[in-house]
């Protein structure tokens, strides 16, 4: 005969189990409809980050509750509840490796969106501006209206970000451009060798946040000078975004 104390696999599994299943799985929900929500347009922007925090705030509740109701089910011999709760705390770790690293991110990083390898004279739109009409951040090089303010705050957040010199022609430094954009999953917008400049956005996949990249390559008696300037159209802070496309293009640029 089994004794009717021990725990057997027919019993119910306990309602506060699957609650903590149902929650995890939500949580998770939440925080890929947010971003999707905004991209697709079916929400605003504000919704959809409230949404991504709500997330979290879910996901963190479940862990940390979860850590208690663990020591629980195990002490009263429910195996399969304390299982649930393992799964449920699993789950509820992919918002916070999610949002996480990107918040400590935005907190050690200037809450700047332009950035430019040069600062002084910083690489024109041409054929982007009409595509950013209804954006809300502008194409002036200026943080709180004043270039230098910005020029001091990238400088001192991204020191390596500097113009690059090449050997190439202009036309052959636009054409390498271009490809190493197109390469790197940007959109080429607009690429004319005869003004040395090529335009081109890149969207994330999350939010579908869209940076638009303008590239200038000027002759000059040492060679062609490569500038770089990436902008987003949405948000104050970048998290670093801008710099990284930059630096990453630019590597890829002179290895090539």
């Amino acid at each position: 005969m089994v004794d009717e104390a021990t725990p057997t696999n027919t019993q119910e599994t306990q309602w506060w189990a699957k609650f903590f299943i149902f929650s995890a799985v939500l949580s998770l929900i939440i925080l890929v409809s947010g971003p999707f929500g905004y991209k697709y347009g079916i929400t605003d922007l504000a919704p959809s980050l409230i949404s991504v925090l709500v997330a979290l705030a879910g996901a963190l509740l479940v862990f940390v509750v979860g850590i208690i109701m663990a020591i629980v089910a195990t002490r009263k011999g429910l195996p399969r509840e304390r299982n649930m709760i393992f799964i449920a705390m699993v789950i509820s770790l992919i918002p916070m490796v999610f949002i996480v690293p990107q918040m400590m991110k935005a907190r050690s990083v200037p809450p700047i969106h332009d950035i430019s390898t040069d600062t002084i004279n910083p690489p024109e739109f041409n054929v982007v501006v009409a595509l950013r009409k209804d954006a809300p951040n502008d194409l002036i090089y200026a943080h709180e209206d004043s270039a230098e303010t910005l020029a001091k705050l990238q400088t001192e957040a991204y020191p390596d970000l500097q113009p690059t010199v090449t050997e190439l022609s202009v036309e052959a430094a636009v054409n390498r451009a271009t490809n190493i954009l197109k390469s790197q999953g940007l959109e080429i917008v607009s690429s004319d060798t005869a003004a040395g400049i090529v335009e081109a956005t890149a969207t994330t996949f999350w939010f579908g946040f869209k940076d638009d990249v303008v590239v200038r390559a000027t002759a000059g008696s040492a060679g062609t000078t490569i500038d770089v300037r990436s902008v987003s159209r949405v948000g104050q802070s970048d998290v670093g975004a801008n710099a990284a496309r930059i630096k990453k293009f630019l590597d890829a640029f002179t290895s090539a």
